[in-house]
């Protein structure tokens, strides 16, 4: 075989491999990138469905309420807003969390609404009898309950969202995901008192 087909062969054979290498590393990398996507939006579910739980326990909440303390109708207005604006926003997509504004949206109405939720608690506090309404206390539990795990479920997202971001930023994957069209997405933020749950204890 003259030198010159061996150089040849050789040179295709090297091309050969680093085509075959680099869709490999693409198809690695890629796979990947869909997984956490996945997980991400797997989070995101779990924490619409918190959210949807409280959204779901107010109705009776109010209702009880106002069975002993109907006069405290601008509370009670102030909360049924706050649930209709947070019904508006309720179903954000997991392919919207690349979105701030949306995401931001979606946040400050939840938060409007634990804001409002703790003030409607607050006023509580002064009628001894609804405190000792077995409805009432069954919901409060309830909704301390679902407040926990609405902390817990973003803080998962959070990591879920941390994990992937990193993930598709770092070189050279930032190529892959650029020409892929995957894209960092948004996280909750903390830093604001309004996010804090509710107070449900009256202990």
């Amino acid at each position: 075989m003259k030198s010159g087909m061996k150089i040849a062969l050789v040179v295709i054979g090297i091309i050969v491999v680093v085509i075959v290498a680099g869709c490999q590393f693409y198809a690695g990398n890629y796979n990947k990138m869909v997984t956490l996507d996945e997980q991400v939006s797997n989070q995101w579910a779990q924490v619409q469905n918190v959210y949807q739980r409280r959204y779901d326990l107010i109705p009776n909440l109010v209702e009880t309420v106002k069975g002993y303390a109907s006069h405290e109708s601008q509370v009670l207005t102030d909360v049924a807003e706050a649930r209709s604006k947070a019904g508006g926003v309720m179903q954000l997509s997991a392919a919207d969390l690349d979105d701030p504004e949306k995401l931001r949206q979606f946040q400050e109405a939840q938060n409007s609404l634990g804001g409002a939720l703790q003030r409607l608690l607050s006023v509580t506090e002064n009628y001894p009898e609804l405190q000792a309404n077995e409805n009432f206390l069954a919901l409060q539990d309830q909704l301390e309950g679902t407040e926990n795990r609405i902390t817990v479920e973003r803080g998962r997202f959070n990591d879920s969202v941390t994990e992937y971001n990193t993930f598709i930023r770092q070189f050279p994957r930032n190529i892959i995901a650029n020409m892929s069209g995957f894209r960092t997405k948004e996280k909750f933020t903390a830093d604001s008192a309004a996010q804090s749950a509710p107070v449900v204890s009256f202990d």
